[in-house]
């Protein structure tokens, strides 16, 4: 065997040995196989991994917030009808129904195309690998990021700035961000930001750098949806109407209003994922 026979046959072995350690090709995304994906992370590496068992729940689900679901599905139609949309951030009081409302939006247009990626608030810098990913395709999609918010110096908030409204790239035509938040402006607002506005002569105030940076990114977001705090009848509602997809009789659903009353004021909210969640509770005891 010549030295360049033995050459080759050591420079082989070594590189059987070096792919045994590097990571497995990331599997590329089967756009057949689901209507909602997630973005992974693998060595490093981020790929969009499908969901296999979607969330069912619809809009007639969600109760006592007419309005914000008007204005969430007439975005959405626009968008998958390729009419112009604008990117959602959905505030408000936790347990309202802001997260269950996107999920509703993939359930109503998910047969004209509608497609949903849920993002990790810690994945926001892959924003621009994700939308590049997806440019091309003729599926229309909604990047999903539940419950946002950043602190000071996260590096997530400046690639969410740029995705929003701030790249040298036109935003792709198939790709709209929809964001839940209990902050409205995604950043903490403490005591310090107020000693940065000014005033003039006649006494109107400026905001001062440090606000206007935390106000900026909520203003790239083109439609603001707002959600508040349930009465104690619209809770009850939401009670009655889970209680009702649950089998449970109008005796049984009358029965358990003092229950329920009761089980909203151990977890002071009357939210309506605290409906669900004693309705829950109530069904499986009475069964």
């Amino acid at each position: 065997m010549s030295q360049l026979d033995q050459f080759l046959q050591r420079a082989e072995q070594l590189l059987n040995r070096i792919e045994a350690y590097l990571p497995a090709a990331l599997p590329a995304p089967d756009w057949q196989a689901a209507t909602a994906f997630r973005w992974r992370k693998r060595a490093g590496q981020g790929y969009l991994q499908a969901v296999k068992h979607v969330s069912k729940l619809v809009f007639e689900d969600l109760q006592h917030i007419n309005i914000q679901k008007e204005l969430i599905a007439q975005n959405t139609r626009q968008f998958v009808q390729g009419k112009p949309a604008n990117n959602v951030l959905l505030t408000g009081a936790r347990g309202t129904g802001k997260s269950s409302l996107i999920k509703a939006c993939l359930q109503e247009f998910a047969t004209q195309g509608l497609r949903l990626i849920e993002i990790d608030k810690a994945d926001m810098s892959d924003l621009p690998d994700i939308i590049d990913l997806i440019a091309e395709r003729p599926e229309k999609f909604i990047l999903f990021c539940d419950d946002l918010s950043f602190e000071d110096g996260e590096a997530g908030y400046k690639a969410l700035k740029v995705a929003l409204d701030g790249s040298i790239s036109a935003q792709s035509d198939n790709v709209l961000i929809y964001a839940t938040s209990n902050r409205r402006h995604l950043m903490p607002e403490k005591m310090s930001d107020n000693a940065s506005y000014t005033h003039d002569e006649d006494g109107d105030l400026h905001p001062g750098e440090t606000v206007e940076e935390k106000i900026s990114l909520s203003e790239r977001f083109g439609l603001w949806v707002s959600f508040y705090p349930f009465k104690q009848d619209d809770y009850l509602d939401i009670v009655a109407y889970w209680l009702r997809s649950f089998s449970c009789s109008p005796a049984q659903i009358e029965a358990a209003r003092a229950d329920a009353l009761r089980w909203a004021l151990q977890r002071g909210s009357r939210s309506g994922r605290v409906a669900w969640q004693f309705a829950r509770d109530f069904a499986g005891r009475q069964a």
